[in-house]
Parts: C-alpha cells; sequence; structure tokens
C-alpha cells in the first residue's frame, strides 16, 4: 500500500467487493425503516459489492476492533438531519460485529439518541437539526405541500449548542432540507426567503441560507465556551432522481456505480458544494488560530458516483400512500454510506501521527520568533 499520506483519499473509483456487506438488516437492529431495502423486497444485491478505491493508493475497509480502540474514551457527535443519522446508523451497524451499544439518550426523542460503549468508555449520539440553526415551522403546508420554515440565520440551534461542547469529535452535515422554501431572519428581522412565493419578500436563493447556517455553526464551534473538540465537515450527499423530480414520477432505478467519467458534478450539486468548501476553509483559518482542528470528510464525489445506493420505492411498503413514494434522497443501509465510516476511521487513524491543533499553533508561533 502506498503512503496514504500522500494520497488523496476522496478522489477515485468504486470497485467491486465480493466480501461485501459487513452486516445485513438481520443482525443490525438500528436500520430505519426507510432505509431497509431488503425488508422491503429490493431484488438486487449487487449495490452492496462496492469499495471504494482511491486514485494512487487503498482506503482500508473499516475494522470496529481498531476503532473502538482509536475512539477509546471519547465521544463523537453526529449533526445534521436525517442522512447524518445515516451515518451514526452505519456506524452501529458496523461497530455491533465486536461489541453492543447500550441506549444512553436524554430523552426518547428518536431523532436524537445516545449510545455507550462501556467496553471502551466511547459515547455516540446524534443531534437532530436539520437547518443547523434556530428554525420554526411557519405553516405545515406551504407552496410545495413540503413545509415553510422561519430560518434564524445567525442563531444556532439550541439543540445542538447547548450540549455539544463536550464532544471530542463533531461531525457537521445539511443539505436536502434547504430545498423546502423558507423565510429567512436575521437580528430578528426578516431579511428574505427561498421560494415561498411572496412579491414583497426579495428571494435571495437557497444558497444564501445554505452558506449562512454554515457560517453560523462553525463560528458558534470554534467560539464555544470549553469546546477543545476535533470538527468535520461532512459534504453534500447528492440525490439521483432522474425522469421527473421528486413530486413528478422521479425515480433511481441504476443497478450499479458511475464511473468517474460517466458524471460530473455541476449544476445545484456543484453550487452546494463549493458554498460548503468556502464556509470550511473560512472556519478552518479561524479555528487554526484558536488551536482548534477543522477537518473536511469529502464524500460529495464519491456519493455522485453512486445513483444506485438508494431505496427508491424500496424503503416502506408497496401499497402505502407517502409523500416521497420513490425516495431517492436516503441511502440503503447496508450501502455506500458505509464507506463514510472508512473514510472516518483512516482521517482518525492519520491523526494519530499528526501534532495537535494547539502544538501546530506553538510551532508556527515558534518559528515566526526565529
Amino acid at each position: 500500500m502506498r503512503d496514504n499520506k500522500k494520497c488523496d483519499i476522496f478522489r477515485g473509483e468504486w470497485v467491486p467487493n465480493p466480501k461485501a456487506p459487513y452486516y445485513t438488516n438481520n443482525t443490525c437492529w438500528a436500520i430505519h425503516e426507510h432505509q431497509n431495502c431488503m425488508k422491503f423486497g429490493r431484488p438486487d444485491t449487487d449495490f452492496l459489492k462496492w469499495r471504494w478505491k482511491p486514485d494512487g493508493c487503498e482506503l482500508p475497509v473499516f475494522n470496529p476492533a481498531q476503532f473502538l480502540e482509536l475512539v477509546k474514551g471519547k465521544s463523537l457527535a453526529f449533526l445534521g438531519d436525517s442522512v447524518a443519522r445515516n451515518q451514526m446508523q452505519s456506524l452501529i451497524c458496523l461497530l455491533n460485529r465486536v461489541s453492543y451499544g447500550v441506549d444512553v439518550s436524554p430523552t426518547p426523542d428518536e431523532k436524537s439518541t445516545w449510545w455507550s460503549y462501556p467496553t471502551h468508555n466511547f459515547t455516540v449520539a446524534n443531534f437532530w437539526s436539520p437547518f443547523l440553526t434556530k428554525a420554526e415551522e411557519a405553516d405545515p403546508n406551504g407552496p410545495t405541500m413540503t413545509g415553510l420554515f422561519k430560518l434564524y440565520l445567525d442563531e444556532p440551534d439550541a439543540n445542538w449548542t447547548s450540549q455539544i461542547a463536550e464532544f471530542d469529535y463533531v461531525i457537521v452535515s445539511a443539505g436536502h432540507w434547504f430545498f423546502r422554501p423558507t423565510k429567512y431572519y436575521e437580528l430578528d428581522r426578516l431579511v428574505g426567503c427561498h421560494y415561498c412565493l411572496d412579491p414583497n419578500i426579495t428571494d435571495l436563493t437557497m444558497y444564501y441560507g445554505y452558506r449562512m447556517a454554515f457560517r453560523t455553526t462553525f463560528k458558534t464551534l470554534y467560539n464555544l465556551k470549553g469546546f477543545k473538540g476535533m470538527t468535520f465537515l461532512r459534504t453534500f450527499a447528492p440525490s439521483h432522481f432522474e425522469n421527473g423530480e421528486w413530486n413528478k414520477g422521479g425515480d433511481c432505478v441504476r443497478k450499479r456505480p458511475f464511473r468517474s467519467n460517466e458524471t460530473r458534478l455541476e449544476g445545484i450539486n456543484l453550487e452546494l458544494y463549493m458554498t460548503q468548501m468556502e464556509e470550511f476553509r473560512a472556519a478552518e483559518k479561524e479555528a487554526s488560530k484558536r488551536g482548534l482542528k477543522f477537518r473536511l470528510l469529502d464524500t460529495t464525489e464519491a456519493m455522485l458516483m453512486r445513483p444506485d445506493g438508494h431505496p427508491s420505492r424500496y424503503g416502506h411498503p408497496l401499497n402505502v400512500n407517502i409523500t416521497m413514494y420513490n425516495d431517492c434522497v436516503h441511502w440503503c443501509l447496508p450501502g455506500p454510506v458505509d464507506t463514510w465510516n472508512d473514510f472516518l476511521h483512516h482521517m482518525l487513524k492519520m491523526e494519530r501521527g499528526r501534532p495537535s491543533a494547539s502544538e501546530q499553533l506553538h510551532l508556527s508561533e515558534r518559528m515566526k520568533r526565529v
């Protein structure tokens, strides 16, 4: 294996992996119904048999025993929407091969759960915060029947700010909720909206809300009293509706991944990704001045190439009437999301060989004086 420190693990191809998957819906209780594609009759299984191969090196498959040793005495939080929860559920399923988590959730809310691994004094939690900032539902229907929300773009969501300081690792992500109609507030004043269809309100587009939500979140984390943890940005995972939009017959029926030369990041996906990257790079600089680490968990390219990994019609019983019948947003478990934890495991291993942010800051200051 080549030196992974000099390899961009986020650029590569999906290659066959006959050994996968490493858990099933029968061996893992953490899979929610809408991700349980096998339970609801998905007929093909080839989508399970792939692994990510970076250009120029190898990405080791997740090793649960080794991972638990890396995070011994630590805590990890997933902050975001149901796709963030996807990753936590994947992690729980992968760890089940060697250790079972104990539910230590402080509330009965299934959207925000905590799990403890007593053998390694490790805690993993997810905080439900689909907009990352403070949000209120103004109209359950709204212009598109998906709700109209008020977003307070300069106020972080208290659901996570009140508890996040104690965590050693925080994985931040957000995406598809920002497509919904929203009104934007700053300093408690209405400043614009996205698709609110009110002629008296300036439509600032969803990109404005997306940018400001990440800016506020990152600024909150690097200024948060007592927070000494490492922040990861898990980048946007594109949906794959074809032959129509999500509510107009669109579906995702492909049976294999794209090759890198068969698709490209463009349009809305590119704009959202670049917005995240710009805000991340600015925050990374500010965080380093404070001795804090910000790291990039760049899943966008790999997931752009996985149109085969969504539940489609197999995330629910076939005879039910639900809003998004063909789900091309979420991901089957097991499935491509498991690779996000391959990335995470590898990144944590690499961190073992790096000086801490405070040590890097100290060395930088010393070099300035020399």
